[in-house]
């Protein structure tokens, strides 16, 4: 029997897991029946929302007194062009402002380095200083975990303004959940510009539904009052 690489393996157990939650199917059936229900207008209004973030997020914070590093799937430990982009974006903030800290974010399969650490190296290697005030979270395996455990670890940091630092297509998901979880946050996007290209179109297009989905769901639940969905988004 062929067994599937780790990294492939660990991705998919984990979607899988999602695609077994309750709450999860929950939540896409009733993102699903607005969206239905309002011949698509809902998901267009998303989409439109994710798209003037992506092309509307500046690419210098303003405060920039903490940087959280989205990390992105690295299978072999291979960055691909979206992953190197973030990497510059950070040694380009770290030139020009050093922040007080980058927090590097995204976990990883078992006996391969974790996206934190990943980006760790390729920080490194572009020439962040060895010292440099690092931290890694090397636990999640999504965005809301990201900023979750990122969450506990900057503990009395969490007062201060963090910049959320990854590529355009995924800020308006970044947004959303770190709005939910109480931070103090403002956008950087990885790319100086939005390239409208037909695979950023779709990627755009899924996360419009991936926001889509986690906003509606997070307001179902405050509407009524499922605390264990609201406990899982807050």
């Amino acid at each position: 029997m062929q067994v599937a690489p780790a990294s492939m393996s660990n991705r998919l157990g984990h979607r899988l897991s999602l695609l077994g939650d309750r709450d999860v199917l929950h939540v896409a059936v009733v993102a699903s029946a607005a969206c239905v229900l309002s011949a698509g207008l809902v998901y267009v209004g998303y989409f439109v929302h994710v798209l003037r973030v992506a092309r509307n997020a500046p690419c210098q914070p303003e405060r920039g007194e903490c940087v959280l590093l989205f990390g992105k799937h690295a299978p072999g430990g291979r960055l691909d062009q979206d992953f190197e982009a973030r990497l510059d974006r950070a040694v380009s903030l770290w030139r020009e402002r050093p922040p007080r800290n980058v927090v590097l974010l995204g976990g990883g399969a078992a006996n391969e380095p974790s996206e934190a650490e990943l980006a760790r190296h390729g920080l490194l290697a572009r020439g962040f200083a060895s010292d440099a005030p690092m931290q890694l979270e090397s636990e999640s395996r999504d965005t809301l975990q990201n900023l979750r455990n990122a969450r506990a670890m900057l503990g009395e940091g969490m007062r201060s303004r963090v910049t959320l630092l990854s590529s355009r297509y995924h800020l308006a998901r970044c947004a959303l959940f770190a709005r939910q979880l109480g931070y103090d946050w403002e956008l950087c996007a990885a790319e100086p510009r939005l390239s409208l290209s037909p695979r950023m179109m779709w990627r755009l297009a899924g996360e419009a539904a991936y926001v889509c989905m986690s906003d509606i769901g997070a307001r179902w639940a405050r509407l009524t009052g499922n605390r264990r969905m609201l406990a899982r988004v807050s």
